[in-house]
């Protein structure tokens, strides 16, 4: 967990009262000056109502040219941004026809396979060609083509499962799906830092939901031990099924799950694991196989395996792996397979060709050279942060390093500066954080050069300079250590 100086939770609370108060002297003001304004909704009750309304109206608006920049090239690691423009304070923003060389540092294109690649990209026009852009219809009706079910093959033997279901959106994999595996009488036990999807899906399956510090075994063990004994409210009967849901790395932090102490604790309380490999599958693991490879953990004491496709594939959707009686419940019942249109054939061939890239079927050395490459590149670049004095969250290994802002004032001239410098970065601040945890979310990618790492290193540098982020005092570099040792000689 995040401990804040006392110094800066003050400043940041402080800062966020000063805007809260402005923003609420302005609404007073404005319904002022608007009381003689006609309404063409009299007696309705406002449709955008609540602190949600207000926060985006006095807060967001204030600095939304920082959020949804678009793009006009593919996200590599260097991509066009298309600059924009606000004639009303920021309420509305105009592109314009000017268009930015940034170096990527917001996607989540891990592997690189999100821009042209020599062995994909062929395949997937040619079955653009074959089989169109979508396939208009769900899995179960006229949806199904060869190339899905060579995808559902490929995916179960990659992740190490008998069986694998893919979906078309990865946020729908969790939201749609533990619905269908829980409800009324099961117990779902979750992180408390575990993705919106996954919190979604619990609150929709109607399953009594209860949180564990993150990241905590030993709490996870007495949450656990707790519920098991009282049952279920009020009737204290046995629950009907338990389940435990992790991420494999969380994708605000950056941290790998304790996979190995979770599952030992799971299988002692004959709990099922749901494990999230949305950012791991594919780009941690000798072989890019998520974080039961990486952490030593068997495939088969996780239950239920969760991944995207839309971060190391260069696709989109997402897949549920695990036992065939599973996966053929899945698909009898699951709405995303049985109501959504299934996954577009040409984003299914760019996976199958993304994964044989990986496992080196495509006769070349590429996908461990890839592999190689974003461990390296991560380790180095969170490495060489750490060293400036910046705040960085996460494990090594991960590709996801969050930089910590806290102030809602360095939210966006942190992203404005660095993209005056030709940095994009992506930043987060409430609600997709807690409202004192604001921070930048570094994503590495193989195709990174270590030119580019530089780069992105040094205007970082001098950024965290100008906007006071440097928490922590720099480490002394190799030159300053040989002068000062000169000097004692």
């Amino acid at each position: 967990m995040i401990t804040i100086p006392y110094l800066t939770a003050l400043t940041t609370y402080f800062s966020y009262g000063l805007l809260f108060a402005f923003g609420q002297f302005r609404d007073f003001f404005r319904k002022i000056f608007d009381w003689w304004k006609a309404s063409n909704l009299q007696g309705y009750a406002p449709i955008c109502l609540g602190l949600e309304d207000f926060y985006i109206r006095r807060l967001y608006h204030r600095i939304q040219d920082c959020f949804g920049r678009p793009i006009c090239s593919p996200p590599d690691a260097w991509f066009d941004v298309v600059e924009r423009v606000s004639n009303d304070n920021n309420k509305t923003l105009k592109r314009t026809t000017k268009v930015s060389r940034c170096l990527n540092l917001g996607s989540y294109n891990y592997l690189g396979f999100a821009a042209s690649d020599e062995y994909c990209t062929p395949r997937v026009i040619e079955s653009l060609k074959k089989f169109s852009a979508s396939t208009c219809s769900a899995r179960v009706d006229g949806g199904t083509t060869s190339i899905h079910m060579e995808l559902e093959e490929c995916v179960a033997n990659f992740v190490g499962k008998p069986a694998a279901i893919v979906t078309g959106m990865g946020y729908v994999t969790n939201s749609a799906i533990l619905p269908v595996l829980i409800g009324k009488g099961g117990l779902i036990i979750s992180d408390s830092l575990n993705h919106n999807s996954i919190v979604n899906g619990a609150r929709g399956s109607g399953a009594t939901i209860r949180v564990f510090q993150h990241n905590t075994p030993s709490h996870l063990e007495k949450v656990l031990r707790e519920h098991i004994a009282e049952g279920q409210p009020r009737t204290h009967r046995p629950w009907k099924k338990i389940i435990v849901i992790v991420e494999g790395i969380y994708s605000m932090e950056g941290e790998l799950c304790q996979l190995p102490e979770i599952v030992a604790i799971c299988k002692k309380y004959k709990a099922y694991v749901y494990l999230d490999e949305a950012h791991s599958i594919g780009a941690v693991g000798k072989t890019g196989r998520g974080v039961c490879e990486l952490l030593g953990v068997d495939t088969a004491d996780v239950d239920i395996m969760m991944g995207t496709f839309t971060k190391s594939f260069g696709s989109c959707g997402g897949y549920i792996a695990g036992s065939k009686e599973l996966i053929e419940f899945l698909k009898h019942t699951c709405p995303a397979h049985l109501y959504a249109t299934s996954i577009s054939p040409p984003a299914a061939q760019q996976i199958i060709s993304a994964i044989k890239v990986i496992l080196g079927e495509d006769g070349s050395s590429r996908g461990a050279q890839k592999l190689a490459r974003i461990r390296e590149n991560s380790n180095f670049f969170r490495s060489e942060l750490q060293k400036m004095g910046f705040e960085v969250l996460g494990d090594n290994d991960s590709p996801v390093m969050p930089i910590m802002l806290y102030n809602p004032a360095k939210i966006p001239a942190f992203s404005r500066e660095c993209l005056k410098q030709n940095v994009a970065v992506v930043i987060v601040g409430f609600p997709a954080t807690p409202l004192l945890l604001a921070r930048a979310r570094i994503c590495i990618s193989a195709a990174h050069s270590r030119e580019d790492l530089n780069k992105a290193l040094e205007v970082i540098s001098r950024v965290g300079d100008l906007v006071g982020i440097k928490y922590f005092p720099a480490e002394p570099k190799k030159q300053q250590l040989e002068e000062n040792r000169v000097k004692l000689e």
